[in-house]
């Protein structure tokens, strides 16, 4: 029986399992890294330190294996990972060695991170990443913490979401289009969607 309840801290080390084994468009990037945290410190970790009441996980009798995380409000959110995340991380990561070109492309993204489109940040201002470890696939879990996570948006009168799918991940992009979003921006190696929150029925 899989259960979903909202993040603790004691979820963190999950949170950074599941991105590493979700890391390659859906596939385990395990093999990619000699630096097993690099994909969480983008994806994942952030989210569970700087805004836990945005963190929803899904847990089974193995533990923890899904979760969606993000935020309302991604102007905000990327000026506070500019004050209190990034800058210890790039002080960690300003001269590490022994790296593998995944490890050297995800520390290049925490140097200089990646921003969305601003007009699609305008039109949909909240953002989210999910992801769930294989054998909670094929359950609606990643339905129904999507629900959960939409449910408290418009709640909180967020007027839009989107989110960045990889190009590859045809799983996700098939997922995310069942679930509501619109494919909106395709830029190299990603695939943009936005889903306008009001007006719409719950």
């Amino acid at each position: 029986m899989v259960s979903l309840r909202r993040y603790r801290p004691a979820d963190l080390d999950a949170l950074y399992r599941i991105c590493l084994e979700t890391g390659q468009a859906g596939a385990d990037a395990t093999a990619l890294h000699h630096d097993g945290h690099l994909v969480g410190h983008i994806y994942s970790a952030p989210y569970g330190v700087l805004e836990p009441d945005k963190v929803f996980v899904a847990e089974d009798s193995a533990g923890v294996a899904g979760y969606i995380v993000g935020t309302h409000d991604t102007d905000g959110f990327d000026e506070r990972l500019e004050r209190e995340w990034w800058p210890a991380l790039r002080e960690r990561y300003a001269d590490a060695e022994n790296l593998t070109e995944a490890d050297r492309i995800r520390v290049a993204a925490i140097m200089e991170p990646h921003h969305p489109p601003a007009e699609l940040v305008a039109a949909y201002p909240a953002h989210i990443h999910m992801n769930l470890l294989p054998r909670l696939r094929g359950q609606r879990v990643g339905t129904r913490l999507l629900d959960m996570w939409i449910e408290e948006a418009r709640a909180a009168g967020v007027s839009g979401i989107h989110l960045g799918a990889s190009a590859t991940n045809t799983g996700g992009i098939a997922f995310w289009t069942r679930s509501g979003f619109a494919p909106l921006i395709e830029a190299p190696g990603v695939v943009w969607f936005g889903m306008p929150l009001r007006g719409r029925s719950a």
